[in-house]
Parts: C-alpha cells; sequence; structure tokens
C-alpha cells in the first residue's frame, strides 16, 4: 500500500528594491531590482521619483512572503504608494503570510511612503514590520492604514493573526517603536472603549523632519474626535486615527496626508 501525501500549497513571493538619486533638478533610478510577484511602476512626475508597487498575486495569504526595500540618497526625494489596496486572505492554521518593508533617507533626502490600505479578512495571518533609518535632517511622510473586514460587505473579523511593528532609527537611535498584535476575535477587541471603540479601520501617519511639531496645532484642527496627534520631539509627530470603516477613514486621512507632504497625494489614491 502506498502513501500518497498531499502536494505542497503554491505560495507567492516577491522582492523589490528601488533607490532614487538627485540628478540635476529631478529625482532618478539609482538602483532598481524585482522578482517574483512584486513590480514596481513608475509614472511621469515633475521632481520627485514616483513609483507604484504592484503585488501580481492578487494578495497574501498563510505562507506568502514579500520584501520591499528603497533608499533615497542624499538630497533625493522619493515618493512610493500602492496601485491598490493590498488584502490579506484567509491563512491555514499553521501558516502566516509575512511582509517586511525597509526604508533608508540619506542627507538632505526625503521619502513619502504612502501605501493604499491594507485589507484583512476572516481568517487572514498576517506578519508585517516597517524599518525606518533616516538622517536628522532628511524629512519622512509615512502612513500604514489597516481594515479590518469591508464594513459595507457586512464583514466581521472573529478569527484573525495580525502582527505589525514600525521602528524608526534617526540619526542611529531609536526614536519610536510601534507594536500592534491581534489574534482571536479582532471585533471584540477592537469593540473594548480603550481600544478603538467598535472602530473598524485604523491609520498610523508618522513624519519626521526638522520642526516635524510646529504642525501639530494646525493637524488637531483637522482632525475628528476618533483621531489624536502627539509631538514626540520637536522633529517628531504621530498621529493615530480610526473610523468606522475605510470610506471614512479615508476621507479624513487624505487631507492629512496633503497637508504635510505639500502636494497631491499619489494618483493611484484618486482612482
Amino acid at each position: 500500500m502506498t502513501t500518497r501525501t498531499a502536494p505542497a500549497a503554491q505560495r507567492a513571493r516577491g522582492c523589490a528594491r528601488l533607490g532614487a538619486r538627485l540628478r540635476g533638478a529631478r529625482s532618478a533610478i539609482s538602483d532598481l531590482h524585482m522578482s517574483g510577484s512584486s513590480k514596481l511602476l513608475f509614472p511621469r512626475a515633475q521632481g520627485a521619483l514616483q513609483a507604484v508597487y504592484l503585488n501580481s498575486s492578487g494578495g497574501i495569504t498563510g505562507g506568502d512572503a514579500f520584501e520591499v526595500a528603497a533608499r533615497a540618497e542624499a538630497g533625493a526625494h522619493l515618493a512610493m504608494t500602492t496601485q491598490a489596496a493590498e488584502r490579506v486572505y484567509r491563512a491555514l492554521p499553521q501558516e502566516t503570510g509575512r511582509v517586511e518593508t525597509r526604508l533608508e533617507l540619506d542627507e538632505g533626502a526625503r521619502l513619502d511612503w504612502l501605501p493604499q490600505e491594507t485589507i484583512l479578512f476572516e481568517g487572514g495571518a498576517l506578519d508585517r514590520s516597517l524599518s525606518v533609518e533616516m538622517a536628522p535632517d532628511a524629512r519622512l511622510l509615512a502612513c500604514e492604514a489597516l481594515i479590518f473586514g469591508r464594513h459595507a460587505m457586512g464583514e466581521v473579523l472573529h478569527d484573525l493573526r495580525l502582527r505589525d511593528r514600525i521602528d524608526l532609527r534617526i540619526g542611529g537611535r531609536l526614536a519610536f517603536a510601534d507594536r500592534l498584535h491581534l489574534s482571536g476575535d479582532a471585533a471584540a477587541t477592537l469593540a473594548h472603549p480603550a481600544i478603538a471603540g467598535g472602530a473598524g479601520a485604523m491609520a498610523t501617519v508618522i513624519h519626521a523632519a526638522p520642526g516635524a511639531a510646529n504642525a501639530r496645532d494646525t493637524l488637531r484642527e483637522m482632525l475628528p474626535e476618533t483621531a489624536g496627534v502627539s509631538a514626540i520631539s520637536e522633529d517628531l509627530l504621530l498621529i493615530r486615527l480610526v473610523s468606522v470603516d475605510g470610506f471614512a477613514l479615508r476621507g479624513h486621512l487624505a487631507p492629512v496626508l496633503r497637508r504635510l507632504s505639500g502636494s497631491e497625494l499619489p494618483r493611484p489614491w484618486m482612482i
């Protein structure tokens, strides 16, 4: 009698690496690598180098692994977004999707990391990290948004495994660290008044730049009661925002990002 083993499930892999260098008055590509399901598109733009990340596998499930690395060299301006919202689908019990993002900003550089939302589905499992190393005079605007099920579709997450980490180092020193861990009934956890008060979407915005704290009071006037903004230092600003769903979240988030970036959001945000 022969024993048949189940075929191994196919898993998506992807790696994208991008560097931006100042050439005259414009920022241009200095390093580029793409493999697997990770693709980069480059819309025409003035001044900044704009890059749009695309996961051609259509989403993330257990066992998938993706890496993104971006560097803005001295004086360069790199703006990155995603073609669409990322989707994290149901995973097998022992498997987790992994996403690792590393950003570097050299002296006088600017990097805008503005991916669209990550939508979490029932049974999803995600381990995600964002690591930033920047020079003291560089400028960073980073936003990460999570949607816990699509409110309009009546989706409620009772089975979720999520680990999300952010580490920011300025001049080699740890300036900010953030940890989020949700396991099990996410809806029940988020319903707690001291956590999210029943909100189904949340965003974290980090603005690190010389004098960043000067925008604190203006941003407080722009944000709803379900948001907060703190000046961690004179050069570091943190915003946390929760909303009932992704549509409401984006409505509050977009004006804040425009204010901090001083320009319109990347074109995919408008589609």
